[in-house]
């Protein structure tokens, strides 16, 4: 019987989707282990692919979407559970949630062969070109954004940016923490709880959300959770939220990546109030 293999690294990815017969359907199922919902999905997933004989027609690959960040960008996955049905190189259709009788009819249709090809527009695996690494300006500092990206964001001489704090510098009580947490949340209107840095984002979901708001023109600040564990750990039960990135407007959480994604498709003008292009002075003046 076949089974839900899991993935480590992107090198085993890449020779799972290579050694994938192009007929047959390949599964992969994106999860997290923070999020309950995946529990179930892994078992639904799981129970499902040992319906079927352990050749090469349907294969069943799980993924952790925060450990293999490149290969979740290239699919366009903003939350978990997310699940890819892919044939031949094309992505035949995606599902996003926990239904598990929708996820069972999807494979089944598709495994069956009475589906229809790939949708027009969908990349097959990695085909998304990663972000070229930023080059070092003249004057020392890192140079502005990479090219895969758009023209805005912040650096060193913007004041909205969130103070840096030494990581040797621990709080004594929750309460200080709370409280420190509570002014980074406000230190401009709009702040960025991120994986590295706007100009070297450390996972495929934090760069997903810099372009956003580079796309977006939004004038923000970033912290680097990865430079503090204690901002890291902290914030998770602060904001009542488990993963990374964290957006934040004028001190209230807004939420991650794909709480972003929909607040933007419902409202294009969400992040108007904090363009640049609304602001005379351009991107030098104080949020």
């Amino acid at each position: 019987m076949a089974t839900l293999r899991e993935i480590e690294t992107e090198d085993a990815f890449l020779a799972a989707v290579k050694a994938v017969e192009p007929s047959a359907l390949l599964v992969i199922y994106f999860k997290a282990a923070w999020a309950a919902p995946c529990a179930q999905m892994t078992t639904v997933l799981s129970t499902l692919a040992s319906t079927y004989p352990n050749d090469s027609s349907v294969q069943f690959l799980a993924i952790d979407a925060e450990n293999l960040p490149d290969v979740s960008e290239s699919y366009d996955v903003s939350s978990v559970p997310y699940i890819v049905l892919q044939k031949d190189g094309k992505t035949v259709e995606t599902i996003g949630g926990s239904d598990a009788t929708k996820v069972r009819t999807a494979v089944e249709k598709h495994a069956s062969g009475k589906a229809t090809g790939g949708k027009a527009g969908l990349p097959p695996a990695l085909e998304a070109k990663a972000p070229e690494v930023p080059q070092p300006a003249t004057n020392g500092q890192t140079a502005g954004p990479t090219k895969n990206l758009s023209q805005y964001a912040p650096d060193s001489s913007d004041p909205s940016t969130a103070p840096q704090y030494s990581t040797d510098t621990l709080t004594s009580s929750k309460e200080e923490l709370d409280a420190r947490l509570a002014n980074l949340v406000k230190a401009a209107p709009v702040m960025l709880f991120m994986k590295g840095t706007p100009s070297a984002p450390q996972c495929g979901f934090s760069r997903q959300l810099v372009s956003i708001l580079r796309e977006n023109g939004v004038k923000y600040g970033f912290f680097n959770i990865l430079a503090d564990d204690e901002v890291r750990q902290g914030l998770k039960e602060f904001s009542d939220w488990p993963t990374f990135p964290q957006l934040y407007t004028k001190g209230e959480l807004v939420g991650g990546l794909d709480i972003v994604k929909e607040e933007l498709d419902s409202d294009p003008d969400f992040f108007k109030e904090y363009s640049v292009k609304n602001e005379t002075g351009g991107p030098g003046i104080t949020a």
